[in-house]
């Protein structure tokens, strides 16, 4: 006999807006590993993505009676992290640079490609980006959701999100300038 298929997000959500424990329990099991790594790319450091993700947990629980399901609750997840991460980086000072052994980006057949070196200088570019640069290229590049979904998240029209990312990838390209050449050894 073949497993059950899992309860759609959008059922837990609302069981769990009723006061389900387990069902809210479920989508934090689900979706925290997610949440984590966008508040990472976006803070550059464990300890405040940490503090983000357990904020927007807390956030997701106070304001799920009220959640209306225009939305994915996992695109709703995303905005409440995103917006978490981005209180978390005005309230600093600077940007700290993503150190590379935090980024939990781990080399698949990329790596065989692109040096781990090189994997660091991208990383750190990024880090160093314009936090409004950075998030739809992190949510887009490293966390693969759809150019309608992060446009959600970001609440922008699609075409502001592609001026957005263009104006995000020219940026991280002149931060490479000359020592990042895609495909050289």
């Amino acid at each position: 006999m073949s497993e059950p298929a899992p309860v759609p997000d959008e059922e837990l959500a609302a069981r769990a807006a009723g006061g389900d424990h387990g069902a809210f329990d479920t989508l934090v099991r689900r979706h925290t590993a997610r949440m984590y790594r966008v508040a990472l790319r976006i803070t550059g450091s464990t300890s405040e993505a940490e503090d983000v993700v357990q904020e927007a947990w807390l956030s997701a629980w106070r304001a799920l009676p009220g959640f209306r399901y225009e939305s994915a609750v996992s695109t709703w997840l995303y905005r409440v992290t995103t917006n978490g991460a981005l209180g978390q980086v005005r309230r600093r000072k600077p940007t700290v640079p993503l150190d590379e052994g935090d980024a939990g980006v781990v080399p698949g057949p990329e790596g065989h490609v692109v040096s781990a070196e090189q994997v660091g200088a991208v990383l750190r570019a990024i880090a160093e980006l314009d936090v409004g640069q950075r998030i739809p290229l992190i949510l887009r590049e490293f966390e693969g959701l759809t150019y309608e979904e992060v446009a959600e998240v970001l609440e922008v029209s699609v075409p502001a999100l592609r001026a957005r990312l263009h104006r995000a990838r020219v940026a991280l390209l002149a931060k490479l300038g000359d020592n990042f050449r895609p495909g050289e050894r």
